[in-house]
């Protein structure tokens, strides 16, 4: 159907807009709104209600939760905590992280749905007169003057049947709209790709009270599957090679049942009725890149938008915040203030600076997990007799201090950031 642009109304229009109800966007709509910045925030879906979305709360969002003051509220919401990671080689479980040891207010993981976690923070966020969330509201291309991005071309009402093409102005835009994102696509800002070996197959299988209660990783057979304890269900990854899904699907559904079932046989008995056809079992196509220059003339990519992460580690949503609060603290004072848009075109190569080193330091340690790790397990050569650990999974067993070395890795990150964006006195 087609559309027709029209002016978003005058009381809509924002300081900055984010293009994108994600992590990235939902925390630094809180933060910028806590700090008297006007912003609308677009989330294209009528609410945040998906399945296999990232789950993981790392210490260190935890951690700005606390600084916020928030962090006491966030745990009333339905979640799993996990201490120490462990995975099962083989048959054999080994603990892998020790997260009760970090230097942090929350030594633990949490896992959550990523629901719970926007709602959560959009509540808290609409305490706050100059937030507004649009749903239902999908950023389609760029505004420009001169030159210069000044607002966004938003579809609303597609889902409800009633779509409308409205233009909404901003001194700033901010993409958080995932690796696809529309905006930096508009914007034409060049990428780096590095690919990726693997695919990800996501699914959920009932649980039961004579599981076992830890999350962790199962390596059996020259197969990898992680299970997600969410409670009632198991949120499990299977890893493939990258393009072997249909190759996978032309074996048939009972042959997957059987592999999942090698490498987990207490979730043996429950996958047909489970899993009853590939229709219940979605693909994560893996790619990993980063832009080259994360920003524009009044445009600014953070999270997925300006680095499409692995799912190794489950770290996308640690980097995606960590991006919002260094945001917020270099671009909240400038945007609550009546700085120009030349002042604020100026901040926007900062945060790159700022954030970069995390970024490529995490992928590349990604891309080395995904090389020599998974693959070398995925490439399906006969083990001539009973497997032996991997050494490094033998030095973790022998050794309980240097299971603090991937807690630390994945739970904080390197470079974690600190909230320093102010907080209104208006508000």
């Amino acid at each position: 159907m087609d559309t027709q642009a029209t002016q978003a109304p005058a009381s809509s229009t924002p300081r900055c807009c984010i293009a994108g109800g994600g992590p990235a966007g939902m925390v630094l709509g809180l933060l910028l709104a806590r700090a008297g910045v006007p912003v609308v925030v677009l989330e294209k879906h009528l609410d945040f209600l998906r399945d296999f979305r990232g789950d993981t709360v790392h210490p260190s969002t935890l951690e700005v939760l606390h600084e916020l003051g928030l962090l006491e509220a966030f745990l009333q919401r339905p979640h799993d905590r996990i201490d120490e990671l462990r995975g099962t080689f083989e048959g054999r479980t080994v603990p892998v992280a020790d997260f009760t040891h970090l230097p942090s207010h929350s030594k633990f993981l949490v896992l959550m749905p990523q629901w719970e976690f926007l709602d959560f923070m959009c509540d808290e966020a609409r305490r706050y007169p100059c937030f507004e969330l649009w749903t239902d509201a999908e950023a389609v291309g760029l505004l420009q003057d001169k030159g210069r991005v000044n607002g966004v071309k938003v579809r609303r009402g597609r889902r409800a049947g009633q779509p409308q093409e409205v233009e909404l102005h901003a001194s700033l835009v901010v993409a958080a709209d995932g690796r696809h994102s529309t905006l930096r696509d508009a914007a034409a800002l060049p990428h780096i790709s590095y690919g990726a070996p693997i695919d990800v197959l996501w699914m959920a299988v009932p649980r039961l009270a004579s599981d076992p209660s830890s999350t962790g990783g199962h390596i059996a057979g020259g197969r990898i599957l992680v299970t997600l304890n969410r409670g009632d269900y198991w949120q499990c990854a299977f890893v493939i090679p990258k393009g072997g899904h249909d190759a996978l699907q032309a074996r048939g559904i009972t042959a997957f049942h059987e592999e999942i079932g090698r490498i987990a046989p207490f979730l043996a008995d429950r996958l047909p009725s489970a899993l009853p056809d590939w229709d219940s079992v979605k693909l994560l196509e893996v790619t990993v890149d980063r832009l080259e220059s994360w920003s524009c003339r009044g445009l600014l990519c953070i999270g997925d938008a300006a680095h499409a992460m692995s799912p190794v580690g489950g770290v996308g949503i640690n980097l995606a915040v960590q991006d919002a609060v260094a945001a917020a603290n270099l671009l909240a004072a400038a945007l609550a203030g009546d700085a120009s848009e030349k002042e604020i075109d100026a901040l926007l190569p900062q945060l790159q600076r700022r954030r970069e080193l995390p970024v490529q330091v995490t992928q590349a340690v990604q891309r080395f997990i995904q090389d020599r790790v998974l693959m070398a397990v995925l490439d399906g050569r006969p083990a001539a007799g009973p497997r032996r650990l991997p050494l490094a999974l033998r030095l973790l067993a022998r050794w309980p201090l240097l299971r603090r070395l991937p807690a630390r890795a994945v739970g904080l990150g390197l470079r974690p950031e600190h909230v320093t964006s102010p907080r209104s006195a208006r508000t």
